[in-house]
C-alpha cells in the first residue's frame, strides 16, 4: 500500500515539475518575445503603427525663380490644376437624379446643359456621367472622353484624375460649370506649381528645363537644381480606425523652405538682340548646322548673352522646331515607328545641345589673335616686319603648300597689314619665330587644354595635339587655327583675355543667389586664373585690329559708325566631313569682336556654321550681324559714339515738320542745318513736305521738298535697281531719280556693295522719297 503512495507521489511530483517546466519555458519565451518587441523591434513596431494611425503629407517647396541682372524673369512658377472626379459621389447624384425623374410631373425631371460660345462648347444631357465625360473632354482635348466617362464609372472610388497641369482659364470655365450644377463633391481641383518660361524661347538653351517632377534636367535649371529645388516639408496628422483626425503627440507640422533664386549675369534686352541677328544671318546664309553667339563683361568675364538658333520653347521641350520638324518629316518614317521615333529623339537631343559649350569647332582665322599676343609678348616680331606671300607656304616635313584664302598671294606686306589682312604664310612665320615648345605653352596657358569652367552642364574640352605629336606642321596650320577644335565659348575666352588686358578669366552666368526677401545668400566673385601676355602687347593687338575694321581689314564689315571695335574674321574648312562627291565644301564663317577698343567693355563672337546659301566667309555671314549687335549694345550700355570728321560729315539729318511754318523761317532753319532744298509754289506758308517730319536723309547730298500754297507732291517716280551697285553708283542713280538716299551696314571703305534695298526696285514713289539701302562688303576671303 505504501508502495503504491509513493509510486503515485513521485508521478505527481514529476507532472508538477513538468508542469512547472512548461510554464516556466512558456514564461521565457513570451518574456524574450515580449523584450523582442519593446526593445530589439521597437522602432520597426512604432513605426508600422504610426503608419497606421498617422497620415504624412509631404509639403512641396516652391522652387526658386531665375531672373537677368536687372531683375526680368526667365524662370518661375504657376499655380495649376489637376482636375479630380469622385465617382462615388456622381453615382450618389444620380440615383437622386433618378429618383427626381421617377416623378411623372415632368418639371421635376433633371437635365443639364451646358453652353461656352468662347470654346464653341454646347452639351445637353440627362445623364450626369455622360454630361461630366462631355463637358470636361470638351475642355481637356487631351483627355479622351471614353476614358472620362469610363473613370466616372468606378462608383466605389473618390479619387480618380482626371488630367493634370490644367491652366487657370480653363480650371475657371470647368468651375463655372461646378458651380451652376453644386458639383463641387463630383469635380474638384487639386491645385499645384508648374515651372513657367514666360519669355518662351528666350535663352532657352542657357535656362533649360525641368522633368514633369520639377528637376532640373538642363542648362541652369540644371547647374543649379540643388540651390532652387528648396526642401520638402511634412505634415503629420494623426487619425482614428475610421481615418476621423485627433489629437495625437506625433502630429506636427515641418515647414517646406522654398528654393533660392538665381540672378544670373544674362541682359534680357542684349539676348534679344542676340537672338534676333542670329536669326538673321541663319536665315540669309542658309546655314545647315545651326548658329550661335555670345556677349560676355569684359571686366568680369560674366554672359551677358548666348544663344543658338534655331532656338526652343522652354514651356513645351519636347516640341521639335520648325527646321527639326522639317527634318524629321524628311525621313518619310510613319509617325510612331521606330524608325520614327529614333529620328525624332536624334533631333531632339541636337537642339537641345547648347552648340555655345558643347560642339567643337577650328576657330580659323580668329585664333590670329592669340598668335599675334605670343609673338608680340615674346617680341619675336613687330609691326613692320616684311613677309612674302605667293598664296602658300612650305613647311618643313610637309611636302604640300600649305595655301593662304588669297590664292593669288598677298605679296610683300608688313606683319601689321598681313594680320590685318589675315594672311595665312604671314601667321605661319610668325610662328616659326615663336616656336613650338613656347607656341604649345602659350595654348595652354590660353585654357586650350581644359574646359573654361562656364556654370553649366555639358561643356565639352578642346580637341588639340598631344605635344609628343605637335610638329612642325601642326605648328603652322595651329597658328591660323585649324586642325584643332574648341567651343565657341573657349575661343571668346582667349579672346577676352586679350581684350581685358592679358588675363584670363572663367566666364559664368551667376550673379548672386538671394531668398525670397531678396538677401543676397551668395555673390560671384570674378575669377582671374592667370595673366598670359602683357596689358601693352593686348593693346597693341587692338589698336591694329581697330585699324583693319576702320579701313580695308577683313573684318570692316563689323565697323560700327561712332564706335572703336576691334574685331577678326575666321572662316575654317572642315576637314572631317565630306559630301557624296568625296569633296570638302563645308566651312564655318565666324567673327569675334570686342568693343571699345580702347577701353573694351564687351566682347562678343558670332559662328555660323556651314553657311549653304551665301559667301561662307566669316567676314561676310557673321561680321555683319556682329556690327548690328553692337550698334544696339553699346548705346544701351550707355556708351557714347564719338564721331570722327569724316562720320560727322556723312551723318543723317533728321527732318523737323515745317507744315505750317512760314517757308522764311524754314529755310532759315535748313541753311543753319546744312540741308539742301527746293521750294514748289510761291505761297507764304508750308503746306507739306517730302520727305515726312522724322525721315533721316544723308547730310550733304539729302534734299527736302518744300510745297507752299496750294502746291502738293503729285510728281511720281520709279524706284530703281540699286542692288550690287557700289554705294556711290547707288547715290548717284537715286539722286538723279530725284529720290534720297540713307545707308546702313558697312558704310567704311570704298567696296561695300548694296545687298539689299527699300523701296523695292520698280516702286512706284513720290519725288523725294527716302530710298534705304544696306551696304556690305562682299570682298573678302575670310
Amino acid at each position: 500500500m505504501n508502495r503504491e503512495l509513493n509510486r503515485i507521489d513521485r508521478i505527481t511530483t514529476r507532472r508538477v515539475y513538468a508542469t512547472f517546466a512548461f510554464f516556466l519555458l512558456a514564461a521565457v519565451v513570451v518574456v524574450g518575445r515580449l523584450a523582442k518587441l519593446q526593445i530589439a523591434d521597437h522602432d520597426y513596431y512604432e513605426s508600422r503603427v504610426l503608419n497606421q494611425l498617422t497620415r504624412d503629407t509631404t509639403i512641396n517647396p516652391e522652387r526658386g525663380s531665375i531672373t537677368d541682372r536687372n531683375g526680368n524673369i526667365l524662370a518661375t512658377n504657376k499655380t495649376v490644376y489637376n482636375v479630380i472626379l469622385s465617382p462615388h459621389d456622381i453615382q450618389v447624384t444620380m440615383q437622386s437624379d433618378a429618383a427626381k425623374n421617377a416623378d411623372a410631373d415632368p418639371a421635376n425631371d433633371v437635365r443639364y446643359t451646358w453652353e461656352d460660345a468662347d470654346y464653341e462648347i454646347f452639351c445637353s444631357g440627362e445623364r450626369l456621367d455622360d454630361m461630366i465625360a462631355d463637358v470636361l473632354s470638351a475642355y481637356l482635348p487631351k483627355t479622351d472622353r471614353a476614358k472620362i466617362y469610363e473613370k466616372a464609372g468606378k462608383t466605389e472610388r473618390y479619387y480618380e484624375v482626371i488630367e493634370r497641369d490644367v491652366e487657370q482659364d480653363i480650371a475657371d470655365r470647368i468651375e463655372s460649370f461646378i458651380a451652376k450644377y453644386n458639383l463641387r463633391d463630383e469635380i474638384y481641383f487639386e491645385a499645384s506649381s508648374k515651372r513657367y518660361y514666360p519669355k518662351d524661347t528666350l535663352a532657352c538653351h542657357v535656362i533649360g528645363f525641368t522633368n514633369s517632377d520639377g528637376v532640373g534636367v538642363y542648362g541652369l535649371e540644371r547647374a543649379y537644381n540643388n540651390v532652387l529645388e528648396g526642401t520638402s516639408g511634412r505634415y503629420i496628422l494623426a487619425q482614428d480606425a475610421q481615418n476621423n483626425d485627433m489629437p495625437f503627440e506625433y502630429e506636427r507640422l515641418i515647414e517646406a523652405t522654398n528654393g533660392y533664386n538665381i540672378v544670373t549675369t544674362l541682359d534680357m534686352y542684349m539676348q534679344y538682340e542676340l537672338e534676333n541677328q542670329l536669326e538673321k544671318t541663319f536665315v540669309e546664309s542658309g546655314a545647315k548646322m545651326r548658329v550661335c553667339g555670345i556677349v560676355m563683361d569684359t571686366e568680369t568675364a560674366g554672359v551677358l548673352a548666348m544663344a543658338v538658333y534655331p532656338p526652343f520653347n522652354c514651356n513645351t521641350p519636347s516640341v521639335l522646331d520648325p527646321y527639326s520638324m522639317a527634318e524629321l518629316e524628311e525621313t518619310e518614317a510613319e509617325e510612331g515607328s521606330e524608325e520614327y521615333m529614333a529620328a525624332y529623339n536624334q533631333l531632339l537631343l541636337a537642339m537641345w545641345n547648347n552648340k555655345c559649350i558643347s560642339e567643337t569647332y577650328e576657330p580659323g582665322s580668329t585664333f590670329k589673335v592669340v598668335t599675334t599676343s605670343m609673338a608680340f609678348d615674346e617680341g619675336v616680331v613687330s609691326d613692320n616686319d616684311y613677309f612674302t606671300c605667293p598664296g602658300y607656304h612650305m613647311v618643313e616635313g610637309w611636302p604640300y603648300p600649305i595655301r593662304c584664302a588669297e590664292n593669288s598671294g598677298h605679296g610683300t606686306v608688313t606683319f601689321r597689314y598681313g594680320l590685318q589682312q589675315s594672311c595665312n604664310p604671314t601667321l605661319m612665320q610668325v610662328a616659326e619665330r615663336i616656336g613650338r615648345e613656347t607656341f604649345y605653352d602659350y595654348f595652354m596657358a590660353y585654357g586650350y587644354g581644359g574646359r573654361t569652367g562656364i556654370d553649366l552642364p555639358g561643356e565639352s574640352y578642346t580637341i588639340y595635339t598631344p605635344y609628343k605629336d605637335f610638329n612642325n606642321v601642326s605648328l603652322a596650320v595651329y597658328s591660323f587655327g585649324q586642325t584643332f577644335k574648341t567651343t565657341p565659348i573657349q575661343q571668346l575666352r582667349a579672346i577676352t583675355a586679350v581684350a581685358s588686358g592679358g588675363y584670363l578669366m572663367t566666364p559664368h552666368l551667376l550673379k548672386e543667389i538671394v531668398d525670397d526677401d531678396g538677401n543676397v545668400i551668395q555673390s560671384y566673385e570674378t575669377e582671374i586664373v592667370r595673366q598670359i601676355v602683357s596689358t601693352a602687347t593686348c593693346e597693341h593687338i587692338s589698336e591694329i585690329l581697330e585699324e583693319g575694321v576702320n579701313t580695308d581689314g577683313a573684318a570692316k564689315n563689323a565697323y560700327v559708325k561712332g564706335y572703336r571695335v576691334a574685331a577678326k574674321t575666321g572662316t575654317s574648312e572642315k576637314l572631317d566631313k565630306y559630301d557624296e562627291f568625296g569633296n570638302r565644301p563645308y566651312r564655318v564663317g565666324s567673327t569675334v569682336a570686342f568693343a571699345p577698343a580702347d577701353d573694351p567693355k564687351i566682347s562678343a563672337l558670332i559662328m555660323v556654321d556651314e553657311p549653304m546659301e551665301s559667301v561662307p566667309y566669316g567676314g561676310v555671314v557673321a561680321a555683319p550681324y556682329i556690327s548690328n549687335l553692337l550698334s544696339y549694345v553699346l548705346p544701351y550700355m550707355g556708351i557714347e559714339p564719338q564721331y570722327t570728321a569724316e562720320e560727322l560729315a556723312a551723318r543723317d539729318v533728321t527732318l523737323t515738320n515745317y507744315v505750317g511754318s512760314r517757308v522764311e523761317n524754314a529755310v532759315n532753319d535748313l541753311n543753319g542745318r546744312g540741308v539742301k532744298y527746293e521750294v514748289v509754289g510761291d505761297g507764304e506758308t508750308v503746306s507739306a513736305q517730302v520727305p515726312e517730319p522724322g525721315a533721316k536723309i544723308a547730310s550733304g547730298t539729302g534734299l527736302l521738298i518744300l510745297y507752299t500754297g496750294s502746291e502738293r507732291p503729285e510728281n511720281t517716280v520709279t524706284v530703281p535697281d540699286l542692288v550690287g551697285m557700289s554705294a556711290s553708283d547707288a547715290n548717284y542713280a537715286a539722286l538723279g531719280e530725284g529720290l534720297n538716299v540713307t545707308y546702313s551696314g558697312s558704310v567704311n571703305g570704298s567696296t561695300a556693295t548694296v545687298i539689299r534695298q527699300s523701296p523695292a526696285a520698280g516702286t512706284v514713289v513720290t519725288r523725294g522719297t527716302v530710298v534705304v539701302i544696306e551696304l556690305r562688303h562682299m570682298d573678302g576671303t575670310d
